[in-house]
Formats: C-alpha cells, structure tokens, sequence
C-alpha cells in the first residue's frame, strides 16, 4: 500500500487529516480514494478536468510525478506519496 502524507496547511480544511495507507495502482486512483475517505479533498487538489491544480505538486518516492494532466503515474505498493499544497501571497 503507498503510504500518503500531505501539507500541514491542509489540515486548515481538513483536521482529521492525517498520513495514510491506501491501495493504487496510479495516482490518478489514489486521490480518487482520498476524495472518498476526505469528501471535497479532490478539489484543493486537481482541477474539474481531474489535472492536478498549479500550486500544487505530487512527490511518489521523492520524485516529482511527471503526468500533471491525468496523473496516470504508476505507484508500486511500497510508494511514498507526498501531496505538497504550495503558499503563496505577500
């Protein structure tokens, strides 16, 4: 199972959130499964089209994912995913 863990400033919108297992084969399944498990979560991060939104990045095994449009990167089932919501302001 790929072992997820997000930005402390999520937390905001989503205080149960927490690090978490979840089974996916991609990415683009994994945020799928967390938009379940955390109603509305999908949205802070990928746009209507499912791409994932301009200030934010996706990290598997500290790499940058490569497929921002319909995140079909694969995921192994020992996969380390950071979900990294970018600041931004004055």
């Amino acid at each position: 199972m790929a072992h997820v863990q997000f930005t402390r400033n999520l937390k905001r919108f989503f205080p149960d959130l927490e690090p978490v297992e979840i089974q996916s084969d991609t990415v683009s399944d994994l945020v799928r499964e967390l938009d379940v498990r955390h109603p509305h979560l999908a949205s802070y991060i990928v746009d209507d089209r499912g791409a994932l939104r301009r200030h934010v990045n996706i990290f598997v095994n500290e790499r940058m994912i490569q497929d921002r449009e319909t995140l079909s990167d694969a995921l192994s089932t020992d996969a380390k995913v950071f979900i990294v919501q970018a600041l931004s302001g004055g």
